[in-house]
């Protein structure tokens, strides 16, 4: 205690925490004892903690000090003439300070703590560090001068007694064995000495895991059976090498190192359990290929060059797959058959022939049949035993030239063993068709058309397809070649023209003539027909723009009714207007001899 001033203190105060409470005598030498003088304090801590006898000047601690939570105090005292209460000497100031004792243990604020090392670390590698507080004075004593033990955890793990450091006391430790460790560690003060306080806390150490163990399978010999209908891409069967390690040091990869069946499996890892996953590739077949031996190995994707004499991180085993026969359909030797047939064959004329086998190993009897959905006509008939397809009604290549078949192979033992083939069977043409007009002509004659005017150019078409294309003949027929009014020119191109042989056609003498044209195919043997050609006589103006052609009216093929009449409203519409057009070479000027009245028509819609 410090005191300013005039008051004289008689004794010092000393620690007042934890022990009897001493007093403090302050006396004023104004003071005679007469009780004229009385003392009065203030400060902190005044009244609450400290009290003073207004007679005697003692001053009393109230209750116990605690240097934790306040180590200064700061007093003032002062004698006064206790009727007027005025000083009689100055204000004396004091400072009361708490003296430390060792009353607070070490505490671990950051505890308990969770520390993680890597198994089989080295001797001395280093887990946490912990540390403890004291909240007594470090400057006093050793009350806060702290060292830390190890209660519990030994022989594992040892801790630094100054610095608070935990690390391994023995190497090696191993995960897979045991992979957490619960320590206590105390923190003492008074650096440990007897009679000094403690705290604890615990530590909990998770062995994090390296890689120092390999994958090993289970079994050295696996065998699976599967059926030879597995799907390409199935799952054949799953293998697994165990791996005592975890996470990303347990992850491996498989491949097959051998087999007896080359690009017939794959095997994969499924990275959720790191089986190993063995595919089916291409399709099975009992009858061809029994069982399958593979030999398959695991290796760590992941190794740690610390422990590689540990290893070696790969393991083999063998798995045997073994192929259980099923009853397939039968196959048919070609899956697709092409034939063909002529046009004019007979009913009952044999075609060509399907065969079927079954692959099984009984190697059952075979029966065939039409799939009728694709011959609704039923043209074709199949013998059941033999496969012989033959002609069951008369053919007509133009209606269908080729017959698109399916073919059912049924095992007589087993009804639901169906196999499927196709006959594609092509009809041959014959010379059965006549050549006829390609269009219905309507020719238009002007009555000033001269002598060798082509009038109209035919052409024909003919169903039938000859293998070196058509060649037609045209001719005017016996009744008219000798007519005096017109011939036939044929052009050798599949066309002929029809010429005038004379002029001075007048349409009041002969509206209308017919003229019969033989056209004639070159097929063997060859067919011929007659066709009519109308050839309409016109009066027309001296451009030979048809103005009349006869009273019958005609409607040109290919044109509704509705459309025509639109198109002759048109034209009087034009030819009304007291013009005569001349668009695109004068449209309207129907030349008799080069075109008929559709093509005219024709011309008209494009205006």
């Amino acid at each position: 205690m410090s005191v300013t001033a005039a008051l004289k203190p008689r004794m010092t105060l000393h620690d007042l925490l934890c022990r009897p409470l001493f007093e403090l005598h302050l006396h004023s030498d104004v003071d005679k004892g007469d009780g004229k003088v009385k003392y009065v304090l203030s400060g902190e801590g005044a009244t609450s903690i400290f009290t003073i006898d207004e007679n005697t000047g003692d001053i009393h601690a109230t209750k116990r000090l605690d240097r934790e939570a306040q180590a200064y105090y700061t007093l003032q005292a002062q004698a006064v003439d206790r009727l007027t209460n005025l000083p009689v000497e100055p204000r004396s100031e004091f400072v009361v300070k708490v003296q430390d004792i060792n009353d607070n243990e070490p505490k671990f604020l950051d505890g308990p703590y969770l520390a993680g090392v890597p198994e089989m670390s080295p001797l001395g590698t280093m887990v946490v560090q912990v540390a403890a507080t004291d909240a007594d004075d470090p400057t006093y004593g050793n009350s806060a001068r702290v060292v830390y033990s190890i209660i519990h955890g030994q022989p594992y793990f040892s801790v630094e007694p100054k610095t608070g450091v935990i690390r391994t006391a023995l190497p090696n430790m191993d995960r897979e064995t045991r992979d957490q460790y619960v320590l206590v560690i105390q923190a003492k003060d008074m650096v440990g000495q007897m009679g000094g306080l403690s705290g604890t806390t615990s530590v909990t150490v998770t062995l994090t895991d390296v890689n120092d163990n390999p994958p090993r399978f289970t079994h050295r010999n696996y065998q699976y059976t599967v059926l030879e209908s597995l799907p390409v891409q199935s799952v054949v069967a799953r293998i697994k090498a165990a791996d005592a390690d975890t996470g990303s040091n347990a992850e491996m990869d498989y491949r097959i190192m051998d087999s007896d069946g080359p690009g017939m499996f794959n095997v994969t890892t499924d990275e959720d359990t790191q089986d190993g996953v063995i595919i089916l590739l291409k399709p099975l077949d009992f009858e061809t290929k029994s069982g399958f031996s593979l030999r398959i190995e695991a290796t760590n994707r992941n190794i740690d060059s610390n422990f590689l004499s540990l290893g070696p991180f790969s393991d083999t085993t063998s798995v045997k797959v073994t192929v259980e026969d099923v009853n397939e359909p039968p196959v048919f030797s070609t899956p697709l058959s092409r034939m063909v047939v002529s046009e004019d064959a007979k009913v009952g004329t044999s075609i060509g022939r399907v065969s079927a086998h079954d692959p099984d190993t009984t190697n059952n009897a075979i029966r065939y049949s039409i799939d009728r959905n694709t011959d609704l006509e039923r043209f074709f008939n199949v013998d059941a035993l033999s496969g012989v397809i033959s002609t069951a009604k008369a053919l007509d290549r133009e209606a269908n030239s080729v017959h698109n078949l399916t073919i059912f192979a049924i095992e007589t033992q087993d009804p639901t063993q169906i196999g499927k083939g196709i006959s594609l069977i092509t009809v041959q043409d014959i010379n059965d068709n006549a050549p006829v007009f390609a269009i219905d002509y309507e020719t238009l004659l002007c009555e000033n058309a001269v002598p060798g005017q082509v009038i109209q150019t035919i052409s024909a078409v003919d169903k039938d397809e000859p293998l070196n294309g058509h060649r037609f003949y045209f001719a005017l027929a016996a009744p008219v070649a000798g007519n005096l009014n017109f011939t036939l020119r044929d052009n050798k191109d599949n066309t002929a023209s029809i010429l005038t042989k004379r002029g001075g056609f007048r349409r009041r003498e002969q509206p209308v003539y017919r003229l019969p044209v033989l056209i004639v195919d070159s097929g063997s043997p060859a067919l011929s027909s007659t066709n009519t050609l109308s050839v309409r006589v016109c009066d027309c103006d001296s451009d030979g723009v048809a103005l009349s052609c006869g009273a019958v009216a005609y409607t040109a093929t290919g044109l509704s009714t509705g459309a025509l009449l639109a198109i002759l409203g048109c034209i009087i519409t034009l030819l009304g207007g007291g013009r005569f057009l001349s668009l695109q070479n004068r449209i309207f000027k129907l030349d008799c001899a080069h075109c008929n009245l559709r093509e005219r028509l024709r011309r008209v819609l494009c205006v």
